[in-house]
């Protein structure tokens, strides 16, 4: 896959392709179904095919004082993009002038203009342009002006009914359903980042960990969890079984959020690693313990458990950009 920053990138190889619109935050499985019909419709055509996405998130654009939200920051959601088979991903910088463009605009002069799109793929609730003025139904009505064919894709729904949705992902997560959250994204939900020192406690209790700073990402519910957590190899990742917690240390009078990865079976130094863990199960809330060795009791009875949980699960040894959805 191709990332193209500015129209000033494309060659003419890129225009006239089929392009799925979208934040696409989390890639969930309404996203993937918005990538794949834009998928189908360039193979028909013989187009290149494409998804237009937009950084930072017009959301913290609009909102920068609000919480940590983002499901899937760039890299992470330019990975998963591609694993849907996307050729060409345009990322369109969003900022105050591009904020102040009119829905008119953006399809004139990036849709028309820059792609020279044949094809046009958006979700049924997508809307753009200043003021969200533009709407599926605008952009069939401009596309038809224009010279482009457009298609809205309707809700994709799970089978308990739940559409698919980035805020119905963040819900689950903050309320410690990780395996719900899986079952819409289409993946387990994953953080990411360099492995920093800490305390060195956890090697002091019995239990190294890693420990991750969540940055941008969403905050889950505080608490134990059952985890696949992934190191980069560069180029490879190598996966193992783990257990995290994520929160503030209470034991230890901490105040900053901290996810905190003990990998099973493992004896390497992680120290300024890329780590990569996939939430599996929530396995209790995060506690305070009077005594160290009550804590130290509690870890080792969360750690058979996750081991226990996990070896029911069949989990590809390579996973690729990926943790699939594993049922016990």
């Amino acid at each position: 896959m191709r990332l193209i920053r500015h129209c000033g990138e494309l060659t003419n190889d890129h225009r006239g392709c089929v392009v799925a619109l979208g934040n696409f935050d989390g890639v969930h499985r309404g996203h993937q179904a918005v990538i794949s019909a834009a998928r189908r419709i360039a193979a028909g055509l013989g187009a290149p095919n494409a998804a237009m996405s937009f950084e930072p998130h017009p959301r913290t654009f609009f909102r920068p004082d609000e919480p940590p939200f983002r499901l899937t920051p760039f890299r992470v959601k330019a990975r998963l993009i591609e694993a849907q088979g996307v050729d060409l991903l345009f990322m369109q910088h969003f900022d105050a002038i591009f904020a102040a463009t009119t829905a008119a605009d953006f399809v004139t002069d990036v849709l028309a203009d820059c792609l020279n799109a044949r094809h046009v793929v958006v979700g049924y609730d997508y809307v753009f342009g200043h003021n969200r003025q533009g709407t599926g139904a605008y952009l069939q009505s401009a596309g038809e002006r224009l010279g482009f064919g457009v298609t809205v894709v309707p809700p994709a729904m799970a089978p308990s009914g739940e559409v698919y949705s980035s805020t119905g992902v963040r819900n689950h997560l903050v309320a410690g359903r990780p395996a719900e959250a899986a079952h819409l994204l289409g993946h387990y939900w994953e953080v990411e980042g360099r492995v920093e020192k800490g305390d060195a406690r956890g090697r002091q209790l019995g239990f190294p960990t890693a420990n991750l700073h969540l940055g941008e990402y969403q905050r889950p519910a505080t608490g134990v969890y059952a985890v696949r957590a992934g190191i980069d190899q560069g180029g490879a990742t190598q996966w193992h079984d783990g257990v995290a917690n994520f929160g503030r240390r209470p034991t230890f009078d901490k105040t900053d959020e901290l996810l905190e990865v003990h990998l099973l079976d493992y004896s390497g130094d992680l120290y300024g690693r890329h780590l990569r863990v996939a939430l599996v199960e929530h396995l209790r809330p995060e506690q305070r313990f009077a005594a160290i060795e009550a804590l130290k009791a509690q870890i080792a009875a969360d750690v058979a458990e996750g081991r226990r949980l996990l070896a029911a699960r069949p989990f590809p040894a390579n996973p690729g950009p990926m943790v699939p959805v594993a049922e016990p």
